[in-house]
């Protein structure tokens, strides 16, 4: 078996832009495949915010776009906006 590098990817949707807001939403995949998680599978985020994550070691690689809502749409329901996406090199 050969060594070789396998990336964690963590999703966390926060209540702002700003990384240190609390985390409203989250998913997690694991490219190791030592674990399975899914959606729902916990009650609790995996981190109370985006500075939280990079404290503990993932990688930021991705930021949403920041949108404004279009007139009279500011108190529609919608997508979560603020998504981040944050990764983790595993080696096997």
């Amino acid at each position: 078996m050969t060594v070789a590098d396998r990336q964690q990817v963590l999703v966390l949707y926060l209540s702002t832009s700003a990384l240190d807001s609390d985390v409203v939403g989250w998913a997690r995949y694991d490219g190791t495949g030592t674990t399975r998680p899914t959606t729902g599978d916990s009650d609790e985020p995996p981190y109370t915010t985006g500075v939280a994550a990079l404290q503990d070691g993932w990688r930021l690689f991705q930021a949403a776009q920041l949108i404004p809502p279009y007139p009279g749409a500011e108190h529609q329901t919608s997508f979560l906006k603020h998504e981040f996406f944050f990764e983790k090199l595993v080696r096997l």
